[in-house]
């Protein structure tokens, strides 16, 4: 489903990936783990299409998005989500989660239903989702 062959990306001269590959079979959950530094976020930007790689190739469903764009990639169904609260912070947790859903709301001509999270405001790891 999504693959990763010999993957290098680099921030200008330095070479943050150094010929990673992977491969993600359909209905598995795979964890990303290393230290800081090791490359974890820079490997998530560069298969979400943020960052491009400077060699090796990304294949999706079959298809190469190595060099594809990331709104392309979202409609492919891979979605880029920052860590911590760096998305849109002047939005409630609320409207993060529907410009979240934008891409299935535009296909179903609708909003999904977002259920309340906590009754009366959100509270500490609520507003990080």
């Amino acid at each position: 489903m999504l693959e990763l062959k010999d993957i290098r990306t680099s921030y200008g001269q330095i070479e943050a990936l150094k010929g990673v590959s992977l491969k993600i079979n359909q209905g598995e959950i795979v964890c990303l783990i290393g230290s800081n530094g090791a490359g974890k976020s820079t490997t998530l930007m560069t298969i979400s299409g943020i960052l491009r790689p400077g060699r090796g190739n990304i294949f999706f469903k079959g298809e190469e998005i190595s060099s594809s764009y990331p709104h392309e990639i979202v409609e492919m169904g891979i979605s880029h989500v920052p860590e911590g609260r760096r998305i849109f912070p002047r939005l409630t947790v609320k409207e993060n989660l529907e410009m979240g859903a934008y891409i299935i709301s535009r296909r179903l001509k609708t909003t999904p239903p977002i259920p309340p999270l906590s009754k009366g405001g959100y509270r500490g790891g609520e507003k990080s989702i």
